[in-house]
């Protein structure tokens, strides 16, 4: 043991007189210069080192300089700037005089990606042919440079591309590692505030940079994310996934290969690309297994009726991120006018306002702000919608149409999911044309214009029964006939038709015509979507449930009965014209057997004077 420990002591002895030595021996300010040129010979990149460099022996044999900064040819700003760097170096290549740089670390560094940070081509310099970028080593040169290994911490990366705003990403750490093939594992870490939102980022990728700068491919086996913030989901928006990202610096070509995400509780997977230019062309392929726009968009709010007050214990509006002064004048969707895209999304499932989808499909192509979705389609419970349309954005007011298709489709659902309080249910089939500005269903209150034809199945309306509201008011009016017993509180027909035009929030309700085994109407009337009343005006005949006088009876199931429905949707009021029509109806009764009594008496004087009395009445 003794033996040992004494060896163990001489070695270390050695070593640290070595160090010494070295560092005693060999100035880190020599090799200032060879690294500036080296740099620029073989990127033509200009680094600068501020302050003398200096030895730093423990744990690692390193070189410590100040403040550094790597600008690209013509740049107005550097590429990296860093207030102090790092250099870990192979101890054995010293002393041959050469100079191997196992590692850069930058801390505090600021990585500047935009336009002014770019390199700029001199006018008439000619074009380098495509080649091999791989640093060669000469033989004979009196030093080698070589990094296998760089390591930012706490940084900054500021990225911004030409004409767009500016992202920046803090917190940066990065670990990445390469060998002599130039593939890589890269290590990183940072996160993203903006507009009063926060998103960490996390990613472990390989990346193949051997055709760098033509091309760079990395496999991203781990990414995982976490987004809070203003207009987002109370928990936010939480995932992880994997990708393969390639770019080709040819064609400015970034492509997103065998995407594989998760956020919440969707998943998506497919491909992507976008060839960057002064319009940038996308191509999006994207298959959704479940697709929850609840977990994923901020909860919508409940639309109140003009003038009614706010619900108790309503809870207090959800914080929107600030309004940016230099968009307060950019008409909506601007944003469509700057791309190019061929869109086409599958989802097996998707659930959006308390409504589940099944089956979605969607084809849509932008062209520079005229959005055209050829396909918009799936199923919802037993039936099917379809809803294609245009966006145009081209000029300052928005033009939006639509032509939804609907199947069978129960419409007590859709009520609820826009928060429309009428109690109605039932399979709806819908074919209409729509237009308006915004794509909101505010907006659809308010501003949109359109025509529809509309036809209802087995539907049910709570809280008015059109045959008991009749049947009652004729057994108040008369004695000679009697309803039955009827204890249902809803309006059913097996049928209902009608022709509907929207106009800014007032919707014309015309040749309405429903039909049972009870009753059988017709009408009219109009709803004002923004202050929720409604004004229709129907003539129901109820076709069965009478007891009582059978002429009567018989002249109740044939004659149609006017009824007026008014009021706001949740306090509807109600008006029924009985009495005159039953009135009418006796004195019908009793001309038509005072005409006969007269017939029958046509010789007498008695006949002869009421014959004259019924000419004038």
């Amino acid at each position: 043991m003794r033996r040992i420990l004494t060896t163990l002591m001489i070695l270390l002895v050695v070593v640290v007189a070595g160090l010494s030595a070295l560092v005693l021996l060999v100035n880190p300010n020599d090799f200032r210069a060879y690294m500036v040129r080296q740099v620029e010979v073989r990127s033509g990149y200009e680094l600068k080192l501020e302050g003398p460099l200096r030895w730093h022996v423990w744990p690692q044999l390193s070189i410590l300089s100040g403040r550094m900064s790597l600008t690209a040819p013509g740049a107005s700003v550097p590429l990296v700037s860093a207030d102090n760097m790092r250099l870990d170096v192979a101890l054995i290549p010293l002393l041959s005089h050469q100079l191997q740089v196992e590692q850069v670390m930058l801390k505090g560094a600021v990585i500047q990606l935009t336009p002014q940070s770019e390199a700029v081509r001199q006018e008439n310099a000619p074009v380098a042919p495509r080649e091999n970028t791989l640093p060669d080593v000469p033989e004979d040169a009196g030093w080698s440079f070589d990094i296998g290994s760089l390591k930012v911490a706490d940084s900054v990366l500021v990225f911004q591309h030409e004409g767009d705003e500016q992202v920046t990403v803090r917190n940066i750490n990065l670990q990445m590692d390469q060998d002599k093939r130039h593939l890589a594992t890269v290590d990183f870490t940072g996160r993203i505030n903006r507009n009063q939102r926060d998103m960490n980022l996390a990613m472990k990728a390989n990346v193949n940079a051997s055709d760098y700068p033509h091309q760079l491919t990395a496999d991203i086996q781990s990414l995982n994310w976490k987004l809070t913030g203003a207009d987002l989901p109370a928990q936010g928006i939480s995932g992880q996934g994997s990708l393969q990202a390639i770019w080709r610096e040819e064609q400015k070509l970034l492509a997103l290969n065998q995407l594989n995400l998760q956020a919440n509780d969707s998943d998506l997977k497919g491909n992507a690309s976008v060839v960057l230019g002064e319009e940038p062309k996308w191509v999006i392929d994207l298959q959704f297994g479940k697709l929850n726009l609840e977990s994923l968009l901020p909860p919508q709010p409940v639309a109140a009726a003009e003038g009614s007050p706010a619900q108790q214990g309503q809870s207090q509006p959800k914080q929107t991120r600030p309004v940016i002064s230099s968009s307060i004048d950019q008409p909506d969707y601007n944003g469509l006018r700057g791309f190019t895209a061929d869109i086409s999304l599958k989802a097996d499932a998707v659930r959006w306002r308390g409504i589940d989808f099944s089956a979605v499909s969607s084809q849509m192509e932008n062209r520079s702000g005229l959005l055209t979705i050829s396909d918009l389609s799936g199923k919802m419970g037993n039936g099917s919608l379809s809803l294609p349309g245009v966006v145009d954005v081209r000029k300052d007011n928005v033009r939006t149409t639509f032509q939804p298709r609907l199947d069978n489709v129960e419409i007590g659902t859709i009520l609820k999911a826009f928060n429309y309080p009428i109690a109605l249910t039932g399979n709806l089939s819908l074919a209409g044309d729509f237009s308006g500005n915004k794509v909101d269903a505010e907006a659809f209150r308010r501003d949109w214009q359109g025509q529809a034809h509309v036809e209802l199945t087995n539907t049910r309306m709570e809280g008015l029964n059109f045959q008991q509201l009749v049947q009652q008011a004729v057994e108040r009016s008369s004695s000679n006939v009697k309803a039955n017993e009827n204890y249902d509180s809803a309006t059913r027909l097996d049928s209902f038709t009608t022709d509907l035009s929207l106009d800014r929030g007032q919707l014309t309700l015309d040749n309405m015509q429903g039909q049972s085994a009870l009753l059988a109407l017709t009408g009219e009337g109009t709803m004002d979507l923004v202050k929720e009343t409604t004004d229709t005006r129907f003539n129901v005949r109820v076709l069965s449930g009478w007891e009582g006088e059978g002429k009567l009876v018989e002249f109740l199931k044939e004659t149609p009965i006017p009824l007026s429905v008014f009021g706001k949707w949740q306090a509807l009021n109600y008006s029924l014209q009985v009495d005159q029509l039953l009135r009418k109806h006796l004195q019908e009764e009793a001309k038509r057997r005072l005409n006969d009594w007269a017939d029958k008496n046509k010789d007498s004087q008695n006949g002869k004077d009421v014959k004259k009395l019924l000419e004038k009445l």
